[in-house]
């Protein structure tokens, strides 16, 4: 057998394969003396027709089927051997009017390779590393909210200031039909807040999703629009009142700060707001980190300059998965895909730059302290070692877990990397102004 390579461009080519007889005559000869005794031809007993009908009648097919198994198996060596690093998979070059019955034989698939391309981590960049803290305003704000949640409720009759709204959004033309409870000042601006003052259950009150709320994310938790939509989203939604309730605040004393944070942790109203700082100082940290890792992700793909086999791409799109696509379909799929095809590129040329390896060390302890946190947030402050590492190895034990943590491992290897070599400036902001850095409002 003859195996080359032809290029298409820098990023694409064609392999061609030339199979002659002596690669598959044997192996078709095997087959038809194998069929001889089960051959059935009419006017011959089964087992005693003879050989040249026996390959007239079955030699296309076993010669289609075998020489098939060859090309397959010598281009799988030969890619293994040539250690070409594809994206995708082979695409075989259709030939709808070849002659099976020549002995040499001429084979082309398609290929895409991954590119070559330098990357440069330390780069100029501007990169803001942000440093969240939670000020006064805050502090006071969530004391306020932990006094509400855990005070009295009592039923109104009309809405006023203050108070908490049951009920449901809806806009049948949106596919949005949400029951939530919602506080009257959650709603962005005043004039939208007045709306609601004097209604009664059962009224409705109609308003623009555009700037409802400080941040468009709380579009999802109170109408469960999806992430890809909040930013634009700008139609109207009806209020349906359910129930309308004041509450009296909860009283500041030792048996509310046992309940919110253990038996003796917390004594003072001082101790209560340093917890409160310190709970969402790292909940704003994870959340910093998520942005920086955003951010260096797309100053790499924006400056890190190669090409990807665009065109085989796109023909690959159109053979993968159980609905194949169009044309049109895949070309976009491709754009949608682009994007995070160019980053994992950049994320496995980072790894091997920084001869970063994820061990199943690294994953058990990632997967242990992901469940001690986890059990923390529902009172478990203090479980066994043995009972953590229970939970752990069943959670290891799931295929798609394992893969989901994995990349999470992934994600913060790359980003004490990236904070390494990125050298982002530094930068302290309290958690509007991060918002407001974060979603340009």
């Amino acid at each position: 057998m003859d195996i080359k390579r032809v290029a298409i461009n820098a990023v694409t080519e064609t392999i061609v394969m030339t199979v002659v007889h002596m690669d598959y005559k044997g192996q078709v000869a095997k087959r038809i003396n194998e069929k001889m005794p089960l051959a059935q031809v009419k006017g011959f007993r089964k087992g005693a027709v003879p050989k040249d009908l026996v390959e007239k009648q079955y030699g296309k097919a076993i010669k289609i089927e075998e020489v098939k198994k060859v090309i397959d198996l010598a281009l799988e060596r030969y890619i293994q051997s040539e250690r070409l690093n594809l994206l995708g998979t082979p695409l075989a070059k259709e030939e709808e009017n070849r002659d099976w019955s020549a002995e040499e034989l001429t084979f082309e698939f398609e290929i895409g390779l991954v590119p070559n391309f330098e990357l440069d981590l330390e780069a100029k960049n501007d990169i803001v590393k942000y440093i969240v803290t939670a000020d006064d305003k805050l502090i006071d704000g969530q004391v306020a909210r932990i006094q509400k949640q855990f005070g009295k409720a009592i039923s109104q009759e009309v809405v006023a200031e203050g108070c908490d709204l049951t009920g449901i959004f809806s806009s049948e033309a949106n596919g949005i039909n949400n029951p939530t409870t919602i506080a009257l000042d959650t709603f962005k601006d005043k004039a939208t807040q007045d709306l609601f003052i004097g209604k009664k259950v059962g009224d409705v009150v109609t308003v623009n999703t555009k700037g409802l709320f400080e941040d468009d994310h709380q579009l999802m938790d109170y109408l469960k629009v999806g992430h890809d939509n909040v930013h634009d989203l700008a139609v109207d939604v009806d209020f349906t009142i359910e129930a309308i309730n004041a509450s009296e605040p909860a009283e500041l004393n030792q048996e509310l700060f046992d309940k919110l944070f253990g038996e003796g942790n917390v004594a003072t109203l001082e101790e209560l707001k340093a917890k409160i700082k310190e709970d969402a100082e790292a909940q704003f940290a994870q959340q910093a980190d998520q942005k920086l890792l955003a951010d260096v992700q797309n100053f790499l793909i924006d400056n890190t300059k190669f090409d990807l086999p665009a065109e085989f791409l796109k023909k690959w799109l159109q053979t993968v998965g159980e609905k194949k696509l169009s044309p049109a379909e895949a070309e976009v799929e491709y754009a949608r895909s682009e994007k995070g095809l160019r980053f994992q590129l950049i994320e496995g040329k980072a790894m091997a730059q920084s001869n970063i390896q994820i061990t199943f060390e690294d994953l058990k302890t990632f997967t242990t302290n992901a469940i001690k946190q986890q059990m923390a947030q529902f009172g478990q402050t203090n479980p066994s070692d043995e009972e953590v590492q229970g939970i752990v190895a069943r959670v290891l034990s799931n295929q798609e877990e394992v893969k989901r943590l994995s990349d999470q491992v992934v994600a913060a290897k790359l980003l004490e990397l990236f904070k390494e070599k990125a050298n982002p400036t530094t930068k302290e902001v309290t958690y509007e102004e991060f918002i407001a850095a974060s979603y340009g409002e």
